[in-house]
């Protein structure tokens, strides 16, 4: 369903599990970026009724996110630590195209954020299904689902706004381009990307 072109490499989760509280710390601050990235889209296409009215329950969802990994983090008396540089986000930054309509602007930050949410539920699916933690396993099995939709609703949104041959062959880019940061970033397993 993600599309992903290159599967997070099976030692990730190991990894991530051995470093629990840099791992939910990097979580939570995805969760307060992806919250803050949808209202960035918010004020900036405050005309377009539709994506406002799509994106304003995301983000109370992803804040809610944010809420239930400090959580987690405060239950298991682990450290809430500082955030750092997102390495992986940068590089996608780093790949929109810049200028063209508002239109066009609007489905780079669109087709970024559902490449985010799909590697985000791709590695909430891992540590589902890896973690000896049971209440994390269930928290992520939540977590993927809610991740999944929100990767479709800004696909969905990109068609809406913009020629849908034009975004899938540019979505097609964006998960070749997606790949190849992911092949050379190597492992880490205290970032969620």
């Amino acid at each position: 369903m993600l599309h992903l072109k290159l599967p997070t490499d099976p030692r990730w989760a190991s990894i991530a599990e051995m470093q629990l509280e840099n791992i939910l710390t990097d979580h939570a601050y995805c969760e307060q970026k992806a919250a803050s990235s949808c209202i960035s889209l918010i004020l900036r296409f405050n005309d377009l009724d539709e994506l406002v009215d799509t994106l304003t329950p995301i983000v109370a969802e992803e804040w809610g996110h944010f809420e239930r990994v400090l959580e987690q983090i405060r239950k298991r008396n682990l450290k809430f630590g500082f955030p750092r540089k997102d390495e992986y986000v940068v590089e996608l930054a780093n790949f929109v195209k810049k200028g063209g309509s508002r239109m066009q602007q609007l489905t780079e930050q669109l087709l970024m954020n559902a490449l985010i949410e799909a590697r985000s539920c791709e590695r909430f699916k891992l540590l589902s299904v890896s973690l000896d933690d049971v209440e994390l396993r269930k928290f992520y099995y939540e977590l993927m689902i809610s991740e999944a939709g929100h990767y479709v609703t800004f696909i969905e949104l990109a068609r809406r706004y913009q020629n849908p041959d034009l975004v899938n062959n540019r979505w097609q880019e964006w998960l070749a381009f997606e790949a190849d940061v992911l092949e050379n970033m190597g492992v880490r397993g205290d970032r969620m990307h």
